[in-house]
């Protein structure tokens, strides 16, 4: 039996188009999310004003152009809301900043991307501010990379067979260069992104554990390479390892080599 049996062609469409809107930084017109659908602008018009009909959408009436609605906030606030999880990763996430003075997101897996739930602000006046609710491909950043490493195998193909867009000057895009990079990562515990995402920035990331050793989250330290020499990154290891470490275990997982 096809397990798609049943499925809505339309609604997989109308929820593809929220996605494209969601992930655009500024309002997209009816023709830009036509080309990403790949459909024609009768279509793309249609899920739009399907997506304005229900709310999850504002339309500029003087550009024509749609964003997303506050209305999307009102889904996930069940998900983000406080509970004895997120307040053992705060709590970690609390410590971590004031052993380092930075800043300290927590991303969690979302198909082919991550999407950053919790941060706590450090207090370095230079540094890369992420928002809650921004999603990051996994191939050419430390979190997405370090996430990745850990997953089955057959997901780690999905993503190289998806094609790896180049995003900065070292960004990874051959298929054996990015298995080699799992490889590494998944020997040492964590990963560290040097201009793969942006060309002005560096970063480290280490995984959550939790039990099956099942990872679907991590921990992650961005900065501007303007401070985040490698000998910062090499004094972030060790603090962003025992969080990791103290994390997992809270969580009912085993920690990296352990």
């Amino acid at each position: 039996m096809n397990k798609w049996n049943g499925v809505s062609a339309t609604a997989l469409k109308a929820l593809h188009t929220l996605e494209i809107v969601a992930d655009s930084p500024a309002p997209v017109s009816v023709q830009e999310v036509a080309n990403r659908l790949v459909s024609d602008k009768a279509t793309a018009y249609r899920m739009l004003v399907t997506l304005l009909k229900s709310g999850f959408v504002v339309r500029d009436e003087a550009s024509k152009r749609y964003s997303l609605s506050y209305k999307v906030v009102s889904l996930s606030r069940n998900l983000l809301a406080e509970n004895e999880v997120s307040k053992l990763i705060q709590k970690e996430m609390r410590e971590l900043s004031l052993a380092t003075q930075e800043t300290i997101h927590y991303s969690v897996l979302d198909g082919h991307k991550t999407v950053l739930v919790q941060r706590v602000k450090g207090i370095q006046l230079v540094n890369v501010d992420f928002q809650i609710g921004d999603r990051s491909p996994l191939h050419c950043t430390a979190i997405g990379k370090v996430i990745l490493a850990f997953q089955d195998v057959r997901l780690i193909e999905e993503v190289i067979a998806a094609v790896l867009p180049e995003m900065a000057s070292k960004t990874i895009t051959e298929a054996e260069a990015l298995r080699q990079e799992l490889r590494k990562i998944r020997s040492q515990g964590y990963a560290i992104d040097d201009h793969e995402y942006s060309d002005t920035m560096r970063c480290i990331a280490v995984p959550v554990f939790e039990g099956n050793s099942h990872v679907s989250s991590g921990i992650s330290i961005s900065g501007p390479d303007s401070r985040f020499s490698f000998e910062k990154l090499d004094e972030l290891i060790g603090p962003i390892l025992d969080a990791s470490r103290n994390l997992s275990r809270q969580l009912g997982g085993i920690p990296w080599h352990e």
